[in-house]
């Protein structure tokens, strides 16, 4: 009976042609090369080795370089001039002998022989606007550039040195082995930018009504390059767009400032009682056990008098960090300064905020909560903020170093502020404190790889907003009942992902090659990171994951490679076909229903059978127990409901189940009335899993996860079979807008008309 039964079914099989091949095609067919998006990224992938190991952490003769800075500076603000003096202690931790160094001047993008604006393209506009033109074609190009005075060994011998646009190759007197030390000096000086009508990521801004800058001041001084086991030396231009690799060392940095300034930055304040009155020590004493509110240690009207006036003295401001990668600084005498504690651990942290009185009353309320908050969040979701402060800066820009960062966003000359500059100004601090954590701490080279510190950062930016909105719920409307993110959930990145491919880049591009730039290093990283997160993985496995890469490479310098296969080690999850669609390619993601048949259990034989019979000379009464489909609407349906005769269940499956299942067993068996064959298409190129709501005839529905391997025997289409007990009336898929689908109108069975804009305009008017 069996081999009868077997016979069958395969009749049945191969009659359906899923394995007949026609007799003309007799010739082989030629191979292919393996193009299976569920392929693993060897071919992609450094092997490892023993500076970086298969697991995605440091390899056990994993080294990098240090680099320590003296630094003496001196601010001209008459004149907008920075003069520097510095000692740079660099040691060899490398296995390779070193014969020269190479040193960045970033500053030196702003010089006159810059080739910076000549890779841009540009063309004439029919009409312009005066400031427009008279920056394009009338101002000729400002010194703004690094003056390098002397390069010397310690003993004060001059160095051979070679200047290359934005680095400075110096030649070492004898070659460094494998940890050796060398010192030397460089004597420089340069003219400070105007950063908001110049640009740039450093510089001032002018205040004309009472002749004042303030300085956010960052690469500021000649800072070495990074030297490890991937790059060697990472001595790629800066053309502007591009940020920084650099190695982590000690800072000890003197600052001397118009008297009547104040001043802050990256490391611990070494000479707080020279500089601070004594009313400021109270305060700041104060603000030290204030855990709930900033304390002033500058106030508005305190600020506001001193900008009135100017100090003919100076005063040096001693700074010292420790294991830190850059150092930034931040001064001017309209500056209000306020600080509170933040609880980290068994740690308190200082969050500060300098600002002028333009920035009122928005930054007094909001900014130094949104440092204290980001720390809280950011350390949840990695390690405990390691140093002792966090800065917020108020300028006309989002920029970021250790311990300190520049951020927009202010209310208009009445001091009125819309939600969209204060959520804007919230998140742009969010942002940038967070980037302590991603690249600060955990050193990625932002040279190569801009996602890896922008992408990580904006979607941790999207959970720390969240956070925010829970934990500081006046800050949000009446009808907001959630923080507004611009950057993290699925549905924002679908105009992207969905565009032109002519203008789309991978995300694994180099940042200054990257079309759309803020599309491409921030929104897609991030959005994919929170897909991986929600909808793939699930926060356990995820947040475990993703603080084991952090621990791992914090105070390091991490490559791509290191993440991905960090996040596949902690949480038994191939991830191979996620980095390679999400980060190698520019798929996207479109899943659709392409066929939906409901079928029913019958006891009679159905067409299929009787035509396979018939073909293979077989009588119906010789077939074996089997049991019949009917698909609804067939000719075999419409036979069966002729006299409004219902199908009944079949009588083979009912003595199989008598047959087989004890009486125990028996009970635990379900009866499903309904069948459904559901057939899925992928336009889209990108592997995804199908999320798929059920909605039955009780108003009752089930959502189910099809995981993304369902795609890896046929990328374009795939079946699933259902029974169901009760009757299915619609199917959806992505009900939530969780995988960044680019087109919905394939995600509904029965297919949902949308009215056109007309009609809704229609409806809309017939309603009034």
């Amino acid at each position: 009976m069996k081999k009868i039964v077997y016979y069958f079914l395969s009749v049945a099989f191969i009659s359906t042609g899923v394995f007949a091949q026609n007799e003309e095609e007799k010739e082989q067919k030629k191979g292919h090369t393996n193009t299976n998006k569920f392929k693993q990224l060897y071919d992609e992938f450094s092997t490892p080795n023993m500076y970086r190991a298969a697991s995605g952490a440091p390899g056990v003769a994993y080294y990098q370089q240090q680099a320590d800075y003296k630094m003496d500076l001196v601010l001209d603000d008459e004149n907008a001039r920075l003069s520097g003096f510095e000692t740079i202690t660099y040691t060899n931790n490398s296995p390779d002998v070193l014969k020269y160094l190479w040193i960045q001047l970033d500053q030196n993008m702003r010089a006159k022989d810059s080739k910076s604006p000549l890779i841009e393209g540009s063309r004439v506009s029919p009409v312009q606007r005066p400031s427009q033109f008279s920056n394009t074609f009338l101002k000729g190009p400002l010194e703004r550039g690094f003056n390098i005075e002397e390069v010397k060994d310690i003993n004060g011998k001059p160095l051979e040195h070679t200047i290359n646009r934005t680095m400075m190759r110096v030649e070492l007197p004898k070659p460094m082995k494998s940890g050796d030390k060398f010192s030397f000096s460089i004597k420089w000086w340069y003219n400070i930018n105007n950063h908001v009508k110049e640009g740039g990521r450093s510089g001032y801004e002018y205040f004309a009504e009472n002749d004042n800058r303030i300085y956010v001041m960052s690469q500021f001084y000649p800072r070495m390059a990074v030297y490890n086991d991937v790059e060697g030396w990472q001595n790629s231009q800066f053309w502007g767009r591009d940020e920084f690799a650099l190695p982590f060392g000690n800072f000890e940095v003197n600052i001397t400032v118009p008297a009547d300034h104040i001043l802050d930055g990256t490391g611990r304040l070494m000479n707080r009682k020279e500089v601070f009155t004594k009313t400021m020590m109270q305060r700041y004493e104060k603000a030290k056990k204030s855990y709930d509110k900033p304390v002033l240690i500058v106030t508005q009207e305190e600020a506001e008098k001193a900008e009135k006036s100017k100090s003919n003295k100076k005063k040096t401001w001693k700074l010292y960090a420790e294991n830190v990668r850059d150092f930034g600084w931040a001064t001017s005498r309209k500056l209000i300064w306020d600080m509170m504690a933040v609880k980290l651990g068994d740690r308190d942290v200082m969050a500060v905020s300098m600002y002028p009185k333009e920035a009122n009353p928005l930054w007094e309320d909001w900014s130094t909560n949104a440092v204290a908050s980001t720390l809280k969040s950011y350390s949840r979701m990695t390690f405990d903020y390691p140093y002792h402060k966090a800065i917020s800066v108020s300028a006309p820009m989002g920029m970021e170093y250790p311990m300190i960062c520049y951020n927009f966003g202010r209310p208009d000359k009445d001091g009125n502020t819309s939600d969209r500059t204060k959520f804007g100004m919230i998140s742009v601090i969010i942002h940038e404190v967070g980037h302590n954590f991603f690249p600060m701490i955990v050193n990625s080279d932002e040279r190569q790889w801009t996602w890896m510190d922008e992408g990580l950062n904006t979607f941790l930016q999207y959970v720390a907003e969240q956070d925010f909105g829970e934990w500081y719920p006046a800050a949000l409307s009446a009808e907001q009942d959630k923080y507004p993110s611009r950057r993290g959930p699925a549905a924002n990145i679908v105009s992207y992902m969905g565009g032109n491919q002519d203008y789309i880049a991978p995300i694994m591009t180099k940042g200054l090659n990257t079309y759309q730039f803020g599309n491409n290093a921030y929104g897609k990283p991030a959005t994919a990171l929170n897909i991986l997160r929600e909808t793939v993985m699930g926060r356990d496995l995820f947040d475990y994951a993703f603080k084991e890469y952090a621990n791992r490479w914090k105070f390091k310098h991490p490559t791509p490679e290191d993440f991905f296969r960090t996040m596949e080690d902690a949480s038994a999850f191939d991830l191979d076909w996620y980095w390679r669609g999400w980060f190698y390619t520019t798929d996207w993601t479109d899943i659709g229903i392409k066929e939906v048949k409901k079928y029913y259990v019958s006891s009679k034989p159905n067409k299929f059978i009787k035509d396979v019979a018939k073909e293979n000379g077989k009588e119906l009464k010789d077939l074996p127990p089997l049991v019949y489909m009917v698909e609804e609407g067939s000719e075999d349906f419409k036979e069966e409901m002729k006299n409004g005769t219902p199908i009944e269940n079949s009588t083979p499956i009912k003595e199989y189940i008598m047959n087989n299942f004890t009486p125990e067993e028996q009970k635990n068996i379900k009866a499903p009335k309904y069948f459904y064959n559901i057939t899925f298409n992928k336009p889209g190129g990108l592997v995804m899993p199908i999320i798929v709501e059920y909605i039955y005839a009780d108003g009752t529905s089930k959502t189910e996860t099809y995981p993304a391997q369902i795609w890896r025997f046929n990328d374009n289409e795939v079946s699933k079979a259902i029974a169901s007990e009760k009757e299915i009336v619609s199917i959806k898929i992505d009900p939530n807008l969780e995988t960044a689908d680019v087109d919905t109108s394939n995600n509904s069975w029965p297919k949902e008309v949308k009215q056109s804009q007309f009609d809704e305009f229609k409806s809309k008017v017939k309603g009034k």
